[in-house]
């Protein structure tokens, strides 16, 4: 007796292809567009940057449009509409003023209301520079150029003279700024605090070395956060390290686990006297022989168990 055994058919596996399709925003600026202001800029003998030049009438023109939807927002209605009487305010013209950009001085109409409460944000009141050159300013001061050379500066590349007082009115936007910062509260407890100074060249008058003090803590989320940076005179030296200390201390770090420094003498006592039972480990990089001895004969460093078993 045969058995005949009929085959099993398993339905087909039908793939499905998921189409992603993937939306490509259109530039914002036409190519097409650009390439014609161009040319039309070059066959009116008009040069592309520099004052009055093509990149210079296109910022007045962003400037000004960006300004009459700030005020069109302002007041609720387009502009060459009839204002709504019941608002009390309205168009008032405009104000010409001139700021200084990357592109050269633009001359820029500001629009005005009767009520005299648009305050605009493109272009704030009283304000004569564009970020951009204020960040010019700072970049250059940061790399050691006197204010006389970054008026002079100014004055070749954008076309505008500047005066040594607003450059020291821009650069001590950020002396404001580093103050609060290096006067901000601190946390109460820090597990590892790194301390060193660095050298570097200083102008004051005169170029000169002189020591930067820098803290470095770890917190005990595990992130790194730089207390501050104080510039010294002369050598490094622990007394001075005692009053940044004590200066950390009076902003709010009441105890610090681990203390990691060099082998500058007086260094421990002046930690003790802010932090009386903080552990002071030398940084391995500062032991005399590690150069000469491996890795592993080098062991745990002495004290890290005992801010260990504080840290827990």
């Amino acid at each position: 007796m045969s058995m005949q055994v009929e085959p099993v058919v398993e339905p087909a596996l039908m793939e499905v292809e998921e189409h992603v399709t993937t939306t490509v925003e259109p530039p914002v600026v036409d190519r097409a567009l650009v390439a014609q202001l161009v040319g039309d800029a070059q066959r009116q003998v008009l040069s592309v940057d520099g004052e009055g030049g093509l990149l210079a009438q296109l910022t007045k023109l962003v400037l000004e449009s960006a300004l009459e939807g700030e005020i069109t927002a302002h007041l609720g209605y387009e502009k060459h509409e009839r204002a709504d009487d019941s608002a009390g305010n309205s168009r008032n013209g405009t104000r010409s003023k001139t700021v200084l950009t990357k592109a050269g001085p633009v001359e820029i109409d500001v629009p005005r209301d009767r009520a005299g409460t648009f305050e605009p944000v493109v272009v704030r009141k009283r304000q004569r520079r564009l970020g951009s050159i204020e960040d010019v300013v700072l970049s250059l001061s940061a790399r050691g150029m006197t204010h006389g050379d970054i008026s002079a500066h100014l004055a070749d590349v954008y076309g505008s003279d500047v005066s040594k007082t607003t450059i020291s009115t821009i650069t001590d936007k950020v002396l404001d700024g580093m103050a609060e910062w290096q006067g901000r509260p601190l946390d109460p407890v820090y597990p590892v605090v790194f301390i060193d100074a660095i050298h570097v060249k200083i102008r004051d008058g005169q170029v000169a070395n002189r020591p930067i003090y820098v803290a470095l803590a770890v917190t005990v989320e595990g992130n790194r956060d730089i207390l501050g940076l104080w510039a010294g005179d002369g050598g490094e030296g622990a007394k001075y390290w005692q009053q940044v200390l004590t200066e950390i201390k009076n902003r709010g770090v009441e105890d610090v686990l681990m203390l990691v420094c060099d082998g500058l003498k007086g260094l421990p006592e002046s930690v003790a006297n802010v932090w009386p039972a903080t552990i002071v480990q030398t940084c391995i990089v500062h032991y005399a022989d590690v150069r000469i001895m491996p890795m592993w004969a080098v062991g745990p460093l002495p004290g890290a168990g005992c801010a260990l078993a504080r840290a827990a």
